[in-house]
């Protein structure tokens, strides 16, 4: 990760500026297959049976060595990938960071696309992928973080709570890989699923209608943490009208338990799908506090 505790000046200076604006200037990105030869478990050929990410190379005059893989949000149905995707990986950009927006496969109201664990297995294979290619994209392996907004939050803490160290027998470089993420960004994430602040939508896309109960025990995620679990960062806001602060809060209070480094902030207003808030002189103070903390 970066430097922690950065001038606390620059935090002033936001305060002064009032918001932080959106970088304006990127490359466009690079495209590449998560498996080039055909996804495991795949429906079909189409679009959106192809798991892809989006890469954005931090300028190399900037680059410090860090990636983050970003997976946005959409209650498993949808993917808002410009402010919880493009966006944000311009940003990341901004102080040296290389991105990757990542494209998972997704579910229906209906019940009729993918259930667990093809999404998890999409963000797994982005990890070990990122990591297999460190030396081409300039990125140290031990500094490969992984961020995700509503659901695609519950996607990023399922990954970080969820990994193995890769199959080391495999003839496929990428699956030899461990796919541990080194740090976790969680911005107004879905995090339980079996307490009353679960987003139930998210549950029944990911599980299904009547999902098996150890099933829902392993996919809430604040029962997962360990003293393994990556250090994260989690933001929210009180008056979230989509999904309750109490998953931030619930995950926050497992890792104080389990002693891994978090910081959480809880805005009082702000509702649900900001992004970067750009338009907000005090939620988008958030991303701020986020590159500080990196």
């Amino acid at each position: 990760m970066l430097k922690p505790n950065c001038a606390l000046i620059s935090i002033a200076l936001l305060g002064l500026t009032g918001w932080l604006p959106l970088p304006t200037k990127a490359a466009e990105p690079q495209q590449f297959l998560l498996w080039p030869g055909g996804a495991p478990g795949a429906l079909g050929d189409k679009e959106e049976d192809t798991p892809t990410l989006a890469v954005y190379l931090a300028p190399q005059q900037t680059s410090i060595g860090t990636a983050v893989i970003v997976c946005p949000g959409g209650g498993y149905v949808m993917l808002a990938s410009d402010h919880e995707g493009r966006q944000v990986a311009q940003w990341f950009n901004s102080f040296g960071v290389t991105a990757f927006v990542l494209k998972y496969r997704l579910g229906s109201a209906d019940g009729k696309r993918y259930h667990h664990p093809v999404p998890l297995g999409d963000a797994q294979r982005a990890i070990r992928l990122v990591r297999a290619r460190v030396k081409e994209w300039n990125i140290s392996p031990e500094r490969i973080g992984i961020m995700g907004f509503s659901a695609g939050g519950h996607l990023a803490s399922t990954a970080g709570t969820h990994f193995d160290n890769g199959n080391p027998s495999s003839s496929d470089e990428i699956e030899r890989q461990n796919c541990r993420p080194n740090f976790m960004i969680l911005v107004y994430p879905v995090i339980s699923f079996k307490t009353r602040y679960t987003h139930r939508f998210s549950r029944q896309v990911l599980l299904g209608e009547n999902p098996d109960l150890n099933l829902v025990e392993n996919l809430s995620n604040e029962t997962r943490v360990t003293t393994m679990t990556p250090p994260t960062f989690l933001v929210h806001s009180n008056n979230d009208d989509g999904v309750a602060p109490e998953n931030s809060v619930l995950f926050y209070l497992a890792l104080r338990e389990a002693g891994v480094p978090a910081e959480m902030h809880i805005y009082e207003r702000g509702k649900h799908g900001y992004g970067l808030a750009p338009k907000d002189p005090i939620l988008s103070s958030w991303a701020k506090r986020c590159e500080d903390w990196m």
